[in-house]
């Protein structure tokens, strides 16, 4: 059996959580800006109607006594970890899916921890316990995409155990667009097709599917029949981090895009470091703001975690790209990770991407203070010079509005690589 646990509106009870007059109250987490979009809504506000992915101004128009803020994604972080830890003490098998939810391979654990429902409460109350009173929902099932519906069934707090011999009839009364990777696009072509529910969807054979959504039309067809992967696989490789933003006006402002540049930098250094890996290739994502996009690339001889060094190759390449129409989004993004070792620089010398070591080891040192004040006194404790505006919270203008696809959903998942 497999579990999956999903935080229930995971910023939003946090923020609860830690301001305890936020309780009971409408909180929004999101961009702030005009072009914000909603991260996460607590269950008041979403009884107005508002959900994530959202713009911002439809959700302040649903629900205007709203408590909107821009979030705590360290704290949230930092909590994550904390989950994902506890659930570790319980099965060896734990993947984590995004920063809110995982799954757990529970095959066999009942000599240690009693039956199902008595190992899914002592899961429960060990989260509750590491995170100072979080909730969460668990739904098991024998395969994970029927674990992750499962915990969707009695939300919030809840749990829905399926066992095998109930995964057909459960199955036939499912709507298809419950189904894992079922989007808008595709739940309305399958309407077209007069199917609603997984039953109906059983009626065409798997050419079917296969001639009009390709390989996830095959995967499609086995989930109508509850088959799917039951592998709970504990690492993944990273292949890449990156970081963007919406700003609330189109901009060619060179410097307002160097900032936001700087921040980008600040938190794909960070997280490369927190990951303990590095990498080669530096890309910049620029989307103008007749939405045409752009990226650009550069490799360096020696991969990096260094702030200050991904900063500097992403400044090269707006350079390069010199914008000639106004900016609506700018992203940075880091990749190569894991590729093959590569030659070491010998102290003194200087790649052809002209980094020096001993520069860069000192650049390494500066994050590493950074990262341990932070990681203590949180995130706004100290900022970079070219980040820092007195009196304000946030440092880079456009932040606010920030779509960075952060949502409960997504969280801080690791950022596919620009183009994929």
């Amino acid at each position: 059996m497999i579990l999956h646990l999903d935080m229930d509106a995971f910023f939003a009870q946090v923020e609860q959580m830690d301001r305890p007059e936020l309780r009971g109250r409408p909180v929004i987490i999101g961009g702030l800006g005009a072009r914000g979009v909603v991260s996460t809504a607590s269950y008041e506000a979403r009884a107005f109607g508002v959900h994530s992915a959202m713009p911002m101004t439809t959700a302040r128009r649903l629900c205007p006594r709203g408590v909107f803020l821009p979030g705590s994604y360290g704290r949230y972080g930092e909590l994550s970890r904390r989950i994902m830890d506890c659930l570790g003490d319980f099965s060896p098998l734990v993947e984590p899916a995004s920063i809110d939810e995982a799954y757990v391979d529970a095959t066999g654990l009942e000599r240690l921890f009693g039956p199902l429902p008595e190992m899914i409460a002592a899961v429960k109350a060990r989260v509750a316990e590491v995170t100072g009173g979080l909730t969460c929902s668990v739904g098991a099932a024998p395969v994970k995409f029927l674990a992750k519906i499962c915990s969707e069934v009695n939300k919030p707090d809840g749990v829905f155990i399926l066992m095998p011999e109930d995964v057909d009839a459960f199955l036939c009364a499912l709507a298809v667009d419950k189904i894992p990777g079922v989007g808008d696009r595709m739940g309305e072509s399958l309407r077209g097709y007069g199917i609603d529910t997984i039953a109906q969807a059983r009626r065409y054979p798997q050419s079917f599917y296969a001639t009009r959504w390709g390989k996830w039309g095959l995967a499609f067809y086995e989930r109508l029949y509850g088959r799917g992967s039951d592998a709970v696989t504990p690492e993944h490789v990273m292949k890449s981090e990156s970081r963007e933003c919406t700003f609330d006006a189109d901009t060619l402002d060179r410097a307002q895009l160097v900032r936001a540049l700087m921040s980008h930098a600040e938190r794909v250094g960070a997280s490369l470091r927190r990951q303990g890996v590095r990498g080669r290739v530096v890309t910049l994502k620029v989307k103008y703001a007749d939405f045409r996009l752009v990226t650009r690339s550069l490799t360096m001889d020696v991969a990096t975690d260094v702030t200050q060094t991904i900063f500097e190759k992403g400044c090269e390449l707006l350079d390069r790209l010199a914008p000639a129409f106004p900016v609506r989004l700018i992203g940075l993004g880091v990749s190569g990770i894991g590729q093959r070792a590569v030659q070491m620089l010998l102290p003194g010398t200087e790649g052809r991407d002209g980094r020096d070591p001993a520069r860069e080891e000192k650049r390494r040192r500066l994050d590493g203070a950074l990262d341990a004040l932070r990681g203590k006194f949180g995130r706004e404790v100290v900022q970079r010079g070219l980040l820092f505006r007195p009196g304000k919270r946030k440092a880079v203008p456009g932040e606010d509005g920030r779509r960075d696809v952060d949502s409960e959903r997504e969280g801080e998942r690791r950022a596919a690589p620009f183009g994929e």
